[in-house]
């Protein structure tokens, strides 16, 4: 069974001969000054190096490559996304689950966290709650448990968040972070106007892999592995994938996951549209001593900047598992995509004070949305609100040629700079909007098209009057 990115078996696109093959190739030329130099010229390019390439990077132990990497990592980022941060906050739905994940605390053995399902009332009131953040895009979480949480259940939820208008708030873009299922399923999904379907590998090694989850559905490697390929025969165009850093090894997790990017490129026309970075965190009864593989901050560092490099189209995502000081490092590498203002409990957002009795993992980065807003803002970056592209069609392969080809800056910069604006008028404090208000000004003559930068000015003035919700 050989390695071909093309077929639709897991065990062949995600081959571990090939990433011990590719692994053992990294550790031999980790000090090859002239390799490591000819693949940051093809890096350059912005069209993404191989999986054995990313390896040789990862490994190599000369700091003028190692600086040259970030430094390219930080020139593509700007690149294809400039200095824009897509906010958005997950939504717990249900902690039931019938899995038996051994770095999870919803694992079905665990029977001390309490087990909740939000009511469709409870999820309006959550809801609301997130709307007077001022969030506009939600990732949906909930454990697998085909009686307490079943498709019809996240069918129903989906539908009542995208129902609820508060104010003026509205929940325009919903991910859908699931358990693997059926193409009859996704197709679902999609029907139910979801954004981008999200599921973590959790780690390609398939051995380790059965080891963490010894019991329950998604002990089934191959039926997990190949879950986005099921997506996108539903329908579902946006895809979002990553791994849980700390379980095994993370050279092999970084090999894994651009072969994973890899395949979906060769069979779909199209690669994922988020890579997820998350780490090993505490959590209700996970002790991170129990996993041997911690990722150092350099380390995670260079993995951000390296899957930048790689998959220079993918936007890539961190949560507040990571400090404040760790996800300002990472930011101009390769992130595109934050949370803030979380709560990873079921039914946390309605909570005055946070109680983490039921959370998943514990939130390092505890700050409001405005604190996230405010601090995203001195540190020159845009926050974004933006859900136009999934709303007017571009998804999948329109929105990646529209990305790779540079000109989707003329719908992006002006979009979050209008959904920044709505956030300053409705729910920022007074400094966040003082500070807010001086970067539109100066940002939005950055818009390279003079009749979208004239219309969006315009769009901007009309926003001061009241008027919500435009979009290129």
């Amino acid at each position: 069974m050989g390695y071909n990115p093309n077929s639709m078996k897991a065990e062949e696109f995600i081959n571990n001969e090939e990433i011990l093959e590719c692994l053992s190739y990294a550790r031999k030329n980790k000090n090859n000054m002239a390799l490591a130099k000819e693949i940051l010229e093809k890096a350059k390019k912005a069209k993404g190096i191989s999986h054995k390439e990313a390896a040789v990077l990862l490994e190599c132990e000369i700091p003028e490559i190692n600086e040259e990497i970030k430094k390219l990592a930080v020139e593509i980022k700007e690149k294809f996304y400039g200095r824009r941060i897509v906010m958005f906050a997950p939504l717990y739905l249900s902690n039931y689950c019938v899995n038996g994940c051994t770095y999870c605390p919803y694992h079905y053995k665990n029977k001390h966290i309490p087990r909740k399902k939000l009511t469709q009332e409870e999820i309006k009131n959550e809801v609301i709650a997130l709307q007077d953040m001022g969030h506009k895009r939600l990732a949906i979480e909930s454990g697998e448990d085909p009686v307490n949480n079943p498709l019809e259940y996240i069918l129903e939820s989906i539908e009542t968040i995208y129902s609820i208008k508060h104010k003026n708030g509205a929940i325009r873009r919903v991910n859908v972070n699931i358990a693997a299922t059926t193409v009859e399923n996704y197709t679902k999904l999609k029907d139910a106007g979801i954004g981008t379907y999200i599921l973590f590998q959790e780690t390609y090694n398939k051995k380790s892999y059965e080891e963490l989850h010894p019991t329950g559905p998604k002990h089934d490697y191959a039926y997990h592995t190949e879950a986005m390929d099921r997506a996108m025969e539903g329908g579902i165009d946006d895809v979002g994938i990553g791994v849980l850093f700390g379980l095994e090894m993370y050279r092999y997790e970084l090999v894994g996951i651009l072969m994973h990017a890899e395949h979906l490129e060769a069979v779909h026309g199209v690669g994922p549209h988020t890579i997820s970075v998350p780490r090993v965190c505490p959590a209700d009864d996970i002790d991170t001593a129990d996993f041997d593989n911690a990722v150092p901050d350099d380390i995670f560092e260079k993995i951000v900047a390296i899957i930048r490099i790689a998959v220079p189209y993918t936007g890539m995502i961190i949560s507040t598992r990571e400090s404040q000081q760790t996800r300002e490092k990472v930011l101009k590498l390769g992130i595109s995509q934050i949370s803030g203002g979380s709560r990873t409990s079921v039914g946390g957002y309605v909570e005055p004070v946070r109680d983490d009795s039921s959370a998943q993992f514990d939130v390092s980065d505890t700050r409001t949305l405005d604190e996230v807003v405010k601090w995203l803002m001195e540190l020159g970056y845009i926050p974004s609100f933006c859900t136009a592209c999934y709303r007017a069609g571009r998804t999948g392969d329109r929105f990646m040629s529209l990305l790779k080809s540079g000109q989707i800056v003329n719908c992006c910069q002006p979009n979050a700079l209008m959904t920044l604006k709505e956030y300053l008028e409705d729910y920022a404090a007074e400094d966040t909007k003082r500070i807010g208000e001086e970067l539109i000004a100066r940002e939005i003559l950055t818009v390279p098209n003079e009749n979208v930068r004239n219309k969006a000015m315009e769009y901007l003035k009309e926003m001061n009057g009241g008027k919500r919700d435009f979009r290129f």
